[in-house]
C-alpha cells in the first residue's frame, strides 16, 4: 500500500487517548483476539451501522488478523489510522475508531467508529463519539472532518454500503 500520508510529516501521531471510560490504542495484530470477540459479538449492530455484509457470520479469526495487519501497515505509512477502543482495565475491546483519507469528499478526513453491542447497550457510543470529536479537533491537524453515518447529534444513520 503506497497511499499518500494523511498527515504532515512533522505531525506526531497520537498513540493513545486515555479516559475514565476507555483507552484508545493503535489497532494492531496484538489485539486480534479481543477485536475478533468484539466484532463477532456485534454482527447485527455492525451490519446495520455500516450497511453491508460485514462482518459475515463465517468471518474467521484469520480474516480478522489480515484486517488488523492492513490497519497496522496503514498506520505505519501514515495513510490511515485505526485505533482499538479498550476497556479501562485493558481486558476487553469495546470497539474501534478509524481515521481515513477523504477519498473524493471535500474534507480532510473521514472518521468512523463503533462500539460492541454490550457497550452500545450501556450507552458508550455517544460518549465515544463526543470524546473522539473533541480529540480530533484538539489533537489532529484537520480543518474539516466528516463522520459518515452520523447525524449532527452523533447518532447513527446507516451508511448504505460505504466501505470504511
Amino acid at each position: 500500500m503506497k497511499d499518500k500520508p494523511l498527515v504532515p510529516p512533522d505531525f506526531v501521531v497520537p498513540l493513545a487517548l486515555d479516559t475514565p471510560h476507555f483507552h484508545l490504542r493503535p489497532l494492531t495484530p496484538t489485539v486480534v483476539e479481543l477485536d475478533y470477540d468484539a466484532v463477532m459479538s456485534s454482527i447485527d449492530l455492525l451490519q446495520a451501522m455500516f450497511g453491508r455484509d460485514w462482518p459475515h457470520a463465517a468471518f474467521t479469526l484469520s480474516e480478522n488478523l489480515q484486517d488488523l495487519v492492513e490497519h497496522g501497515e496503514e498506520f505505519e505509512q501514515r495513510a490511515a489510522f485505526a485505533y482499538t477502543v479498550l476497556s479501562p482495565d485493558g481486558t476487553m475491546c469495546l470497539g474501534c475508531v478509524y481515521i481515513n483519507p477523504p477519498r473524493d469528499y471535500p474534507t480532510d478526513a473521514r472518521i468512523y467508529m463503533w462500539v460492541r453491542q454490550s457497550a452500545h447497550d450501556q450507552g458508550l457510543d455517544p460518549v465515544l463519539f463526543h470524546t473522539v470529536q473533541t480529540w480530533i479537533e484538539t489533537s489532529w491537524p484537520f480543518a474539516r472532518v466528516m463522520y459518515p453515518g452520523r447525524k449532527e447529534d452523533g447518532t447513527w444513520a446507516p451508511l448504505g454500503g460505504e466501505v470504511v
